[in-house]
């Protein structure tokens, strides 16, 4: 690797996200509670950001009422930009999310971001019960974008305004697993954020797609795209490997259709799945995106990932189940990155 190269890797912003996790045994007041410990621990360690990702129906995922949460992170930190990875615009009105940001922004100026998905965020059963109707569809995405952007535009001439909201300037990025809102990102001139660590196959042609139709605007001079990593970092590559089945096994609940709450670590992870299981699940996580291992094999791996990408950030996933394994992880990586 060149020196720019070397320096590029140093110098690039970590963020995290994070679902929130409800451990077997455990429940969700243990998991805000985590969530907070591990946002105050990574921004001593210099990480840029803390997103919190929308899910609905998801026994093993805290993260649902996402703006509530992102103010409670907010309130425990003081400096690190607190967000949405993302919030799922077509379960919401666009009003709505306005005013609650607007509320966020106003409690803690200069940290929110707010991160919008086109995906429901759940099947169908429960995309019906949040909206109780389907006549909102992902295809939508664009006009209720437009009309969230409205709602923050004081000079805006509709009679409905979002208050507070209306003239506060709330980062919005949009989020993506193939190349739709790759394409909506580069036409709206807006910060991109990529799903690379559950579609890691999709994510140079996404980039691509951003960055060949990018179009300069308010908001953004030039491309700038973050980049969606799993990592789970030990201090030996054995230890990291008995952490990351919890991983694996959540992965294998949401493949059976069956969500669960985050489960311990095993020994063999072979004993739980059958073989097409395992071919399912490795299919995502057996990707550049995905990495596990002592904080050589990160750091290499890591190094790789961002030369192929090119990636102006990234924001790493840690699915793992006990809180001090959590927060070692990225401890580890805040220390590769100096």
């Amino acid at each position: 690797m060149s020196n720019n190269q070397a320096k590029l890797f140093q110098n690039i912003p970590l963020s995290v996200l994070d679902l929130a996790p409800i451990n077997e045994g455990s429940d969700a007041g243990q998991s805000y509670k985590n969530s907070a410990e591990l946002a105050q621990h990574v921004e001593k360690w210099g990480f840029n950001r803390y997103w919190l990702a929308e899910h609905h129906n998801m026994p093993g995922i805290a993260s649902s009422a996402t703006s509530v949460v992102i103010g409670h992170i907010a309130g425990a930190t003081e400096r690190i930009r607190v967000g949405s990875g993302g919030v799922m615009l077509p379960n919401h009105a666009s009003l709505v999310i306005a005013e609650q940001f607007g509320t966020l922004e106003s409690l803690y100026p200069g940290r929110i971001d707010l991160g919008l998905g086109r995906a429901p965020g759940s099947d169908q059963a429960t995309a019906y019960a949040l909206r109780r109707t389907l006549n909102t569809t992902p295809e939508d995405f664009p006009q209720q974008v437009e009309e969230l952007q409205a709602y923050f535009d004081e000079k805006s001439p509709a009679r409905v305004r979002a208050y507070p909201g209306t003239g506060l300037n709330i980062p919005i990025w949009l989020l993506g697993s193939s190349g739709f809102s790759a394409r909506l990102s580069a036409q709206k001139g807006l910060p991109f954020s990529f799903a690379s660590h559950f579609s890691p196959d999709y994510t140079l042609p996404a980039l691509q797609i951003y960055r060949d139709n990018f179009q300069p605007s308010q908001a953004l001079d030039q491309p700038y795209a973050m980049l969606g990593v799993n990592i789970v970092a030990a201090d030996t590559d054995e230890k990291a490997q008995w952490l990351a089945t919890s991983q694996q096994q959540q992965f294998l609940s949401i493949t059976r259709g069956q969500p669960a709450r985050l489960q311990p670590p095993i020994d063999n992870i072979d004993d739980v799945w059958a073989p097409h299981e395992k071919a399912a699940v490795e299919k995502t996580l057996n990707s550049p995106a995905s990495i596990i291992g002592s904080p050589e094999t990160v750091k290499q791996k890591l190094e790789a990932f961002i030369e192929q990408t090119e990636a102006d950030e990234l924001i790493i996933n840690s699915q793992i189940f006990h809180q001090e394994n959590r927060l070692r992880s990225y401890e580890i990586i805040s220390e590769l990155m100096k």
